[in-house]
């Protein structure tokens, strides 16, 4: 299963993620981060879900937007 969403889509969940989550995107990476180390994407998205009751859409925003910012501190 593809995990890319458009730009516009992504950006859009992230937005609605504190409303919904009752919690800031900066915090659910801070518990990505903290999370156990988990390789695939599917994986990391399963653990969110499963650990804190997110829905799919949102976990899938959530690892989306991890990866893109892990990916930009390699790139620095």
């Amino acid at each position: 299963m593809s995990h890319v969403f458009s730009e516009e889509t992504h950006r859009n969940l992230l937005s609605r993620i504190p409303h919904c989550t009752g919690r800031e995107v900066s915090d659910w990476l801070r518990t990505v981060e903290e999370g156990p180390s988990l390789l695939r994407f599917e994986e990391k998205v399963s653990w969110l879900r499963s650990e804190h009751d997110l829905a799919y859409g949102h976990a899938k925003a959530i690892i989306h937007e991890y990866d893109l910012r892990r990916a930009a501190r390699k790139l620095l």
